[in-house]
């Protein structure tokens, strides 16, 4: 096999076994570490579909997962506070429903937009709806503005709790691995090879007859879906959400985990998620300007480490 293949092996292995030995040997917190490693690394996952395989640089991704953050601590609110019952009686199914569809037609609605453009003004548009989205949460007052909201209960699922920290992980990583194998099965199909088709040549495909504009557009819906699902998770996971969770700079984090990974990769956004987390958790401990190693980081692994971490991985004898 090869060495991306046994890297992608190796890797998804440790993520399953390495968080149930932190939990029986007393290390609860790098279990909180691996379950936000792993919840960030499926809305990486769906940005690469469109970034890396697709050719769209989404400067506003973030959005999708402030969405389903919000689409559980919403529900929760009313739950908590009375007022629609209706609404609580649900649980977790309406939220993650709730979540992926909001996600998914806001996707609709602005990349119908946004794929009207190209290089420069699509970046700019995408960071410009998500901001749109981010100052919206910010002027509803009933959800806390830019305090945040806390949500008291996390969303009810049958057979499994997510009150308990390795079952939460778990649910967390069986989503990563689907995402993973989604993408994969995406890009593959006939439907994958149009869409990488079009980053390269895109008028070569429209004079083909494909229009390119539905598949990307699609591709780009898919992309959203995925990440507000990233999103409820997340807002499980931490129990509180703010607008702060879609600003452009988080968005920027996920086009960095991306690129440190290596886009157009299946592991690469895993493992450009993974190193994010632990360097800020390291540098972050050290200095309150962990930023600029970041910031120098990302800049070495574009001059010298073409393909990110996984054009390392894969030498120059793995075509």
């Amino acid at each position: 096999m090869k060495r991306t293949t046994w890297a992608t092996i190796l890797f998804m292995l440790a993520l399953a076994i390495l968080p149930p030995v932190f939990m029986w040997t007393g290390n609860a917190f790098y279990v909180d570490l691996a379950t936000r490693l792993v919840i960030l690394a499926i809305a990486a996952v769906s940005l690469n579909l469109i970034l890396g395989f697709g050719g769209m640089v989404s400067f506003g991704h973030a959005a999708y997962i402030g969405i389903g953050a919000y689409a559980v601590g919403i529900p929760v609110y009313y739950e908590t506070y009375g007022g629609a019952d209706a609404i609580a009686s649900y649980g977790g199914a309406f939220h993650i429903l709730v979540a992926v569809g909001v996600s998914a037609l806001f996707a609709l609605l602005t990349g119908a937009i946004c794929l009207r453009t190209k290089g420069v003004y699509f970046i700019m548009i995408t960071m410009a709806f998500g901001q749109m989205i981010y100052y919206l949460f910010i002027s509803i007052e009933e959800y806390g503005a830019d305090d945040g909201l806390v949500i008291d209960t996390r969303s009810e699922l049958p057979l499994v709790s997510l009150d308990d920290p390795l079952q939460l992980y778990a649910i967390a990583y069986v989503a990563l691995v689907i995402a993973m194998l989604m993408v994969r099965t995406i890009v593959n199909s006939r439907f994958g090879m149009v869409l990488q088709g079009a980053r390269g040549n895109n008028e070569r495909l429209v004079t083909l007859g494909y229009n390119t504009y539905l598949y990307r557009l699609t591709a780009y819906v898919i992309s959203g879906a995925m990440c507000g699902f990233a999103g409820a998770l997340l807002g499980n996971f931490t129990t509180f959400i703010s607008p702060d969770m879609m600003g452009w700079s988080r968005s920027g984090e996920l086009m960095f985990m991306v690129i440190l990974g290596g886009s157009a990769t299946m592991l690469g956004p895993v493992l450009g998620s993974a190193v994010f987390i632990l360097m800020e958790e390291i540098l972050s401990s050290i200095t309150i300007y962990w930023h600029l190693p970041f910031g120098l980081m990302l800049m070495g692994v574009v001059l010298f480490a073409r393909g990110g971490l996984m054009g390392l991985i894969k030498g120059k004898g793995d075509k």
